[in-house]
């Protein structure tokens, strides 16, 4: 494992709006690399925590799990204030549109991205959105699963726009559940988890249908 790769957690509070509803949420941002470079998982609500906990690090790029409005709000800004891409998969440039405008660099399934000596691994999760996904470094044994999976259960799908469950479970079958049981699962709201904890579940998720 990279002994140098270090986590920075940051929640921020917010609104998520979709198909014209609004809730209040908060969001897990995380920093992710060691003293002198990093990649900021997801960019919600407020942009002051997050550029204070990257501090005087040369951010690589800010790299968003999927779309929605809440997991993007301040991507362009710390985008200028870091001089740093932002990078989202394109099958959730809809979403993006809704809030912002150009288009970010694409992420790619089983994109390979670099960070403090490990490898970071980019798995197109789609389900909660079509261009939603995880990043997985399997040195450090972490993954971060955006809105994907959760303590508890997959990502929301119901009847929102662009969103499916049989979709998002044939995801977590596939690219997810099957990762090393130990893996830390780092999540886009609340508490993190591990796939050990939460892949004996699946059949139970399936029959409750969310």
């Amino acid at each position: 494992m990279s002994n140098n790769l270090r986590i920075d957690h940051i929640v921020t509070s917010g609104t998520f709006a979709l198909d014209g509803g609004e809730w209040d949420v908060d969001n897990n941002i995380w920093v992710v690399g060691d003293d002198s470079e990093v990649y900021v998982i997801d960019a919600a609500h407020d942009s002051a925590p997050i550029i204070e906990a990257v501090g005087d690090r040369k951010v690589k790029g800010i790299l968003l799990t999927h779309g929605h409005n809440d997991h993007v709000t301040v991507a362009p800004e710390l985008s200028e204030k870091f001089d740093a891409p932002i990078h989202m998969h394109p099958g959730d440039q809809m979403l993006w549109e809704m809030t912002h405008s150009g288009a970010p660099e694409e992420l790619k399934d089983q994109q390979v991205l670099e960070i403090a000596g490990a490898e970071m691994r980019v798995l197109n999760t789609p389900g909660h959105s079509p261009g939603s996904v995880c990043f997985y470094v399997p040195e450090a044994n972490e993954l971060f699963s955006g809105d994907t999976l959760f303590q508890g259960g997959p990502g929301a799908t119901g009847d929102r726009s662009f969103a499916s469950f049989d979709t998002i479970i044939e995801s977590l079958k596939t690219s997810v559940l099957e990762l090393p049981a130990e893996t830390v699962v780092r999540t886009g709201h609340g508490d993190h988890t591990t796939v050990g904890a939460e892949a004996p579940h699946l059949e139970e998720w399936i029959k409750r249908g969310y």
